[in-house]
Formats: structure tokens, C-alpha cells, sequence
């Protein structure tokens, strides 16, 4: 790629990120391209479709959510795995607005862009659950699947400027179904 088009291309990611931040994943992207003062045309050449822009935006984000639940496993009792690796896709999944519905869609749809980084991290996910599962600490009756439908969920709340300030107890009390004895503990964890 020549030097001027990876700059315009890590230019648009930068202002991507700020503006699906503001505006969430129904962002204009001629505001995108007007932000990051590169014409219509250049931002159709690096990203044909939002779909396009999104997966590039999100991949090293759900790369690093997916390699975070390894770390976690080689680190933490599977409980506060579990927990922690939870807070942190829950945390991921706030930062954009209607991420969810993309997420859980592209699960389904193997031409999606986004297909291969959602399954890979309903993957992490479950492997940690089943981690958990095996130590006898989390219902043995969820799956990967449900999991990220949880995240979506939990996401899904923090999205509502009504539920927002109720995030965290609603988190725990969700969170804490996933286990035998009901409880969550409160594990501080940055996002991804």
C-alpha cells in the first residue's frame, strides 16, 4: 500500500472508531470520510461497505478480547476467568452502539466480514464456560452460544440511557445465573 493510502486508511480507522463511538454502527460514513477530510471515493476504496469499515474497526478489538480469555484461562481460577473475560466483552460491546445485533448476525451469515472474528470469540467464550463448567462452578446447562447471547444482552443495557446507571448490578445479577452459587464477584476489569 502507498504511503499516502495507509495514512488515509489508519486516518479513516482513527476517525471511524471516534465517530461509531458517538453515533454507534449506523454512523453516516460520508461523515466518517468529511472527518477524516479524505473524499467520498477514497473511503469506498479502503471500505466498500459499512460492513467492511466495521471489520477493520472491530478485528484488532475482537482479536484482543479473544486473546485476553486465553490469557485469563492460563491465569485465573475458571470463576474469575469467567467473570473478568465477561466484563471485559460486555465493556467492548458498550463502547459501540448496535454492535450486537451486527455481532450476532454475523454469527450466522459466513459471507459476513465480520463471521470469522464473532465465531472465533463465542469460542473464547466457551472456553471458558466449559472451564468453569468442568471446575463445577457454572450451570452445566449454558453454552458458548448463550453466552454471547448474555454479552448481547448486557451490552444491549448499557445502550439504554435508562438502564445505564444500573449496568453493574444488573450485570451481576445476570452474570451471577451463570453460576452454581448465584454470586458474582466483583472483579475490576478494563475493557479490551
Amino acid at each position: 500500500m502507498r504511503a499516502d493510502a495507509k495514512q488515509n486508511y489508519e486516518q479513516l480507522l482513527l476517525v471511524a472508531h471516534e465517530v461509531v463511538a458517538e453515533q454507534g454502527v449506523e454512523a453516516s460514513l460520508r461523515d466518517i470520510a468529511r472527518r477524516a477530510n479524505v473524499g467520498w471515493a477514497t473511503l469506498l476504496r479502503h471500505f466498500p461497505t459499512r460492513e467492511a469499515l466495521l471489520d477493520d474497526l472491530l478485528k484488532e478489538r475482537l482479536h484482543t478480547l479473544t486473546h485476553s480469555a486465553s490469557m485469563l484461562e492460563a491465569s485465573e481460577s475458571p470463576s474469575q476467568a469467567l467473570v473478568i473475560w465477561l466484563r471485559q466483552a460486555v465493556a467492548f460491546v458498550d463502547v459501540y452502539s448496535g454492535i450486537v445485533t451486527i455481532m450476532a448476525s454475523s454469527l450466522s451469515d459466513t459471507g459476513s466480514a465480520l463471521h470469522s472474528s464473532c465465531v472465533e470469540l463465542r469460542k473464547a467464550g466457551a472456553r471458558l464456560l466449559e472451564r468453569a463448567q468442568l471446575a463445577k462452578v457454572a450451570r452445566p446447562d449454558l453454552n458458548g452460544e448463550d453466552l454471547f447471547a448474555l454479552i448481547g444482552a448486557l451490552g444491549w443495557i448499557g445502550d439504554q440511557s435508562h438502564f445505564a446507571h444500573r449496568s453493574n448490578v444488573l450485570f451481576n445479577i445476570v452474570a451471577g445465573a451463570i453460576f452454581i452459587n448465584g454470586t458474582v464477584a466483583d472483579h475490576p476489569s478494563s475493557g479490551p
